[in-house]
């Protein structure tokens, strides 16, 4: 589960901005939180609108970035293609619209959960050379955080339950400390821990290789496809079964089956319309995400999506009673339709847009104050007032308001 995450100098991210999956003490909603044995509540949602430009997608891809740094040299090391369409590619680029920024580094900070931690890791890299990394945990059992370990240019030390590991003396500036030890120490209870939620505890669409993408999601259980076949009836959409035929070179070929009044037949994927392309690709990892209890990321959810198709994959991730193993789903959009109080709490609404030095700039709607330093109402019409640039946030005007004149 990603519970927080904080980006500082990463393309048009100047200033730290964090983005909290954490539920706030609102009243709207408080059967749609994941509520973890600890107490603790998380958001199973959170969307991210704004203008296009605006820096939206750098949000998300600050996020995969990090991720990407971790596991790059590890899935090297073990030969592993098949999460290569997850993987970003580096080097990681810092602000430019400014000398500080250009020469500094670019600064990542991220809590997650596992089943059995809460862990804190922190990075900062510039020109692809490590200049700081630190990892804690908090046990659940106990509740207390300790270190795990620390890294500057002087050198790492190692604490903790890490304390008896050791590290190469010539260990690359350029590798992190965390995919050193996954690679090194693999078998640690710890360490296969932490690896095990970047490998597969989070996950990213981005629609670059569709097929691969596809073939990654749905291939690891029957009970995703069974889930995606339910849901691609739910959804109306005439296809009774696919099947997936390998070609040669690795590649697949996916076949859907319609039964029309009686008479059955198949076509290829690419012969359906490109939403129902997009919903095939799609509709597994939804499936794999509320199966597993995995946090899923998605770039323009609502592309080719009819609005209430896009309602309806929310409502999936809202319902508890299907959702039942703590899935988050994170997307951008520009869908109107369902930003509304009946779909999301005010925390799950979040908007990024440009000031006038060039910088993305993000907050939630929770914590949106108006000039006269009145807070958005539960009952208020967020679409309306959206389109109206109260938020700061306009999606049509090229030149925003400047949000943070406002007391936010």
């Amino acid at each position: 589960m990603l519970c927080q995450f904080t980006v500082k100098n990463y393309k048009s991210i100047r200033e730290e901005m964090t983005f909290d999956m954490h539920a706030s003490s609102i009243s709207e909603h408080n059967e749609r939180v994941i509520q973890e044995e600890d107490s603790h509540l998380f958001l199973p949602v959170s969307a991210i609108y704004g203008p296009n430009g605006g820096g939206k997608s750098n949000v998300l891809e600050a996020i995969q970035t990090l991720v990407s740094i971790v596991l790059r040299p590890v899935q090297a090391a073990e030969q592993n293609t098949q999460m290569n369409y997850k993987l970003s590619k580096v080097p990681v680029k810092t602000f430019l619209f400014s000398a500080e920024s250009k020469t500094a580094p670019s600064e990542f900070e991220i809590f997650f959960r596992t089943k059995l931690a809460e862990y804190r890791y922190i990075l900062h890299i510039q020109n692809g050379v490590i200049v700081f990394e630190k990892l804690d945990r908090i046990k659940f059992d106990t509740n207390r955080r300790s270190a795990l370990f620390e890294r500057n240019p002087e050198g790492a030390e190692l604490k903790g339950a890490f304390s008896k590991l050791k590290t190469s003396e010539g260990l690359s500036n350029t590798l992190p400390l965390l995919s050193y030890l996954a690679i090194t120490y693999l078998n640690n209870e710890i360490v296969k821990d932490i690896l095990g939620w970047f490998e597969t505890g989070i996950d990213f669409l981005n629609y670059g290789n569709p097929l691969e993408e596809f073939r990654t999601a749905i291939s690891s259980s029957e009970e995703i496809k069974k889930l995606v076949l339910d849901m691609i009836r739910e959804m109306d959409l005439d296809i009774e079964d696919f099947r997936i035929e390998k070609r040669d070179n690795n590649n697949i070929e996916v076949f859907t089956r319609h039964v029309v009044q009686g008479y059955s037949e198949e076509l290829t994927l690419a012969e359906e319309s490109s939403g129902t392309q997009k919903l095939f690709i799609l509709l597994p990892f939804i499936a794999r995400s509320l199966i597993k209890g995995t946090t899923l990321i998605i770039d323009e959810l609502d592309a080719k999506i009819h609005p209430i198709l896009l309602k309806h994959i929310i409502m999936l991730f809202n319902n508890m009673e299907i959702n039942r193993h703590g899935a988050q789903l994170i997307f951008t959009s520009h869908d109107l339709s369902t930003m509304n109080n009946e779909i999301f709490r005010r925390d799950e609404i979040w908007f990024v847009a440009k000031g006038n030095d060039q910088s993305s700039n993000l907050y939630s709607l929770v914590e949106f104050k108006a000039g006269n330093g009145e807070v958005i109402r539960k009952d208020a019409k967020y679409d309306k007032q959206y389109l109206e640039g109260k938020y700061g946030a306009d999606p049509y005007l090229r030149k925003i308001i400047d949000w943070r004149e406002i007391d936010a």
